[in-house]
């Protein structure tokens, strides 16, 4: 079961990477891609970033339950987790309200809760590349 920990960590990790810090800046890059659109297209993509990420964490727990993975791992692999909760519990209802008035067709001002998931996204790679590596090695 470390294995099935280990590949949901990683397919994790991809996930974030390739959409965190690939997606979600370049879409805003492309050719009539308005704020509003942006933000549209990038609320469904995280909606659906978020669902998968919550299964495949929920598959980490299983697999470390179901087998024996070294302490490190499970560290980290829990930060990861907590990072996660703490992008759904804080950050993410500040950034839905700020997107929600632009969506309105309001004024509103940078976000810092905007920086503040990114440093949890960079947190949260951190976490699943050492813990991935971790109970990768254990297994």
């Amino acid at each position: 079961m470390i294995s099935l920990a280990a590949a949901a960590t990683f397919t994790w990790l991809g996930m974030v990477v390739a959409i965190s810090f690939m997606e979600a800046p370049l879409k805003f890059r492309a050719p009539g891609v308005t704020i509003p659109l942006g933000l549209g297209i990038g609320r469904l993509v995280f909606r659906a970033l978020n669902a998968a990420e919550t299964v495949l964490a929920v598959v980490v727990v299983a697999g470390l339950l179901l087998g024996d993975p070294s302490t490190t791992g499970v560290a980290a692999l829990a930060v990861a987790i907590v990072t996660l909760v703490a992008q759904f519990a804080l950050v993410r209802p500040r950034l839905t309200r700020r997107s929600d008035r632009i969506l309105a067709g309001e004024e509103a001002p940078r976000s810092h809760a905007h920086h503040a998931y990114v440093a949890l996204e960079v947190v949260k790679v951190v976490a699943l590349v050492t813990g991935g590596a971790a109970v990768l090695a254990a297994s």
